[in-house]
């Protein structure tokens, strides 16, 4: 027997019996969403595109192993220790600052990539963007930091309502607190007051919309968040029936019927999370490998919807819109 069929006979017969199926012969990447499955159809397709461009397809030369927390971030610890107890080779966690932490207190050997709103600088999860460090490396997608805008535009386009909503996830601290501590510094810039409010899971949707019918609000922001990414065209058909003015952060609640929409790409970025869990499968180390910031920010605005809610955009902001959906 040649010495590497020898090396290779006592790697199989020590893998573990919990490992999966194809592992002894194909890579196996661990998938953390906070969500379900069948609400990101496009994200995975992307993160599948990401993964394409390293050469790594599902099924044929490396195995995706996903779990979903259903909306439920509590859940996240025990899915992330599952894939750790598995012997995953690389933990992908593209959805939310909540994965991400999850999947850093489970492992600090096994690789990780992230797609954050937040920095992970800060959360001490890494030395720096430009070398992480550890075992940590991702992409941080453009956010939080254009929230206080997303208000400013709404305002720009009922500058008569004293009174606009705040709507994040209280369940996801990272994006909530942030969110509402600097939605409110801005409102203060602006003269007008915002009110905060809460949704945990999709139930809360109606009673949403029904309070802000209540507070007679002017407008609505939706906060940064997972559940509502997933769930953009139910947002987008609440706000129409009620008749709220919204923006949100990603283009796809605008395509989906949403008023305006102000922020980055979710979608490049589970992409680029792909293409680096792909790197790493190819044997980069996620230490040496700087985390990609995405700082394009994008203006949407649906005027069908506009004209549905009985709104006139102002001309100057439809001339600073990147896309303009009649």
């Amino acid at each position: 027997m040649r010495r590497r069929e020898f090396v290779t006979l006592v790697v199989n017969l020590a893998w573990p019996l919990a490992a999966h199926p194809q592992s002894a012969t194909m890579p196996v990447i661990g998938f953390l969403d906070p969500r379900a499955a069948h609400v990101i159809p496009k994200l995975l397709r992307a993160f599948r595109e990401g993964l394409k461009e390293t050469n790594h397809v599902e099924g044929e030369n490396v195995t995706v192993e996903y779990r979903w927390a259903e909306d439920q971030n509590d859940r996240l610890p025990g899915l992330a220790a599952d894939l750790v107890r598995r012997q995953v080779t690389v933990i992908a966690a593209p959805g939310s600052a909540s994965a991400m932490l999850a999947a850093h207190a489970a492992t600090t050997t096994i690789p990780i990539v992230f797609g954050t709103a937040t920095d992970p600088v800060q959360l001490g999860l890494i030395t720096s963007l430009s070398r992480p460090g550890g075992n940590m490396t991702g992409v941080i997608t453009l956010a939080l930091e254009v929230g206080p805008k997303r208000l400013e535009l709404l305002h720009e386009l009922v500058p008569t309502t004293k009174t606009i909503a705040l709507l994040v996830n209280p369940a996801s601290p990272p994006l909530s607190e942030p969110t509402t501590k600097d939605a409110q510094a801005a409102a203060r810039t602006l003269g007008i007051n915002v009110h905060i409010l809460h949704a945990k899971t999709a139930l809360d949707f109606e009673r949403v919309f029904a309070t802000l019918v209540q507070l007679r609000a002017g407008g609505l922001v939706i906060g940064a968040d997972p559940l509502f990414t997933g769930r953009a065209e139910e947002l987008a058909a609440l706000a129409l029936r009620h008749r709220v003015p919204a923006i949100y952060q990603y283009p796809e609640f605008t395509t989906a019927g949403g008023l305006m929409s102000y922020g980055g790409s979710i979608r490049e970025t589970y992409h680029q999370v792909g293409v680096y869990v792909g790197r790493i499968l190819k044997g980069e180390k996620p230490a040496d490998i700087p985390v990609a910031q995405l700082t394009k920010a994008e203006l949407v605005i649906n005027l069908k919807t506009a004209k549905a809610l009985g709104l006139n955009v102002p001309p100057a902001l439809l001339a600073r819109a990147d896309e303009v959906i009649e």
